[in-house]
């Protein structure tokens, strides 16, 4: 069948828009129209040429939301008409790290997923008899698209497309990073790095879970309003600092008899690994936990000392915020439905497909929380 979709022809050029072929689910696969999609720094990532895993030509896109079409054989979990989120991290419920119940990282189709292809080692796309890779699995930057069964969350029908598509990425990575990842306590000292799209998700997570002490660091100073429309207790702008980050905010967080000071739970949303280490550094020692959520460019590596460490901080990563996508998806739905978190606000913009490369300029000139492309 032709779509629309937005290609990637290689890496540093806007997207080019045009009519492909898509070839029908096969067997365990399933046929979605695509509703919305988010435009993600992760795709901006790829685009740019800095993901080392990143394949040309391809579809973009992995933030979505839309209605199945189409299943192929063996799909019993969805049929048509129902209301899915594609999930770049699937959950098969077999595989060694599903049954483990350590990870939400489903490895079942990670083989070929990174190689842009289905999980029988072909692409569904394709341009003029060439093939064309998917992304992440879920290719939303195209008005239809086919993906494997266990990557779709089926959610209830009364969400809608254009703001539950942030779920399917930005949302859940900030929540659950508070969540599943940290456990973050009522009561605690949290402070957050970089306040886009995740930042924010992470603020509005901690006030979730009863955090009493949110800082938020960023160096653009419209952040401030967002963080505190979603939370936020205190705000730092580093560029207005005579001294140095670190010790500044483990000042800010001493408290009555605790004169160590320092953050119980410290969150990287910026993928910059200079920042990475002071989130650590900032966190109190003993007993703080560091989380990386934002992704570092190819070849970066994070550095610390080992005292920093070895008395007692805890650095840990985590990828779609630990979420099992078909199990938690739905029920991340239901609390934006039922009022306990916020989206609506974070959807700056909205624009048609042709007009998707607009969304990644607003992007770049930090004048967006996230652009929604409508199908």
């Amino acid at each position: 069948m032709d779509v629309r979709a937005a290609i990637a022809t290689e890496a540093g050029k806007p997207l080019e828009i045009a009519t492909v072929q898509l070839e029908g689910p096969r067997a365990f696969e399933v046929l979605v129209e695509t509703k919305a999609t988010g435009i993600c720094h992760t795709d901006e990532f790829t685009l740019s040429g800095a993901d080392p895993e990143g394949l040309f030509p391809a579809i973009l896109g992995h933030e979505g939301a839309g209605v199945v079409v189409e299943v192929g054989d063996g799909v019993t979990s969805v049929k048509p008409g129902d209301h899915v989120i594609p999930l770049y991290t699937p959950e098969c419920r077999q595989c060694p790290s599903c049954l483990s119940r350590k990870t939400n990282l489903c490895t079942a189709i990670r083989a070929t997923q990174g190689q842009g292809l289905m999980p029988d080692g072909t692409s569904r796309f394709s341009l003029d008899g060439k093939p064309l890779h998917h992304y992440m699995g879920c290719s939303t930057f195209a008005n239809f698209t086919v993906l494997p069964e266990i990557a779709l969350a089926k959610i209830r029908e009364d969400a809608p497309f254009d703001k539950v598509c942030y779920i399917g990425c930005g949302v859940t990575t900030g929540i659950g990073a508070v969540i599943n990842t940290a456990g973050v306590e009522a009561g605690a000292k949290a402070i957050v790095f970089g306040l886009g799209g995740i930042g924010l998700n992470v603020i509005q997570g901690l006030r979730l879970a009863g955090a009493d002490m949110i800082i938020g660091v960023d160096l653009n100073p419209t952040k401030k309003e967002w963080g505190e429309r979603f939370g936020l207790t205190h705000f730092v702008n580093p560029a207005d600092l005579e001294g140095e980050l670190v010790p500044y905010l483990v000042d800010m967080t001493k408290k009555g008899a605790d004169q160590i000071g320092g953050a119980d739970y410290t969150f990287d949303c910026t993928g910059n690994v200079s920042v990475m280490r002071d989130a650590l550094e900032s966190s109190h020692r003993g007993w703080g936990v560091s989380v990386i959520i934002g992704v570092a460019p190819s070849g970066a590596e994070i550095a610390t000392r080992p005292f920093q460490l070895v008395t007692g901080r805890v650095w840990k990563g985590t990828a779609f915020g630990g979420a099992r996508g078909r199990t938690d998806v739905p029920k991340i739905v239901d609390w934006y439905m039922d009022g306990k978190i916020e989206i609506d606000p974070m959807i700056t913009h909205t624009m048609p497909l042709q007009d998707i490369n607009t969304g990644f300029d607003l992007m770049h000139a930090g004048e967006s929380i996230r652009s929604v492309v409508l199908y």
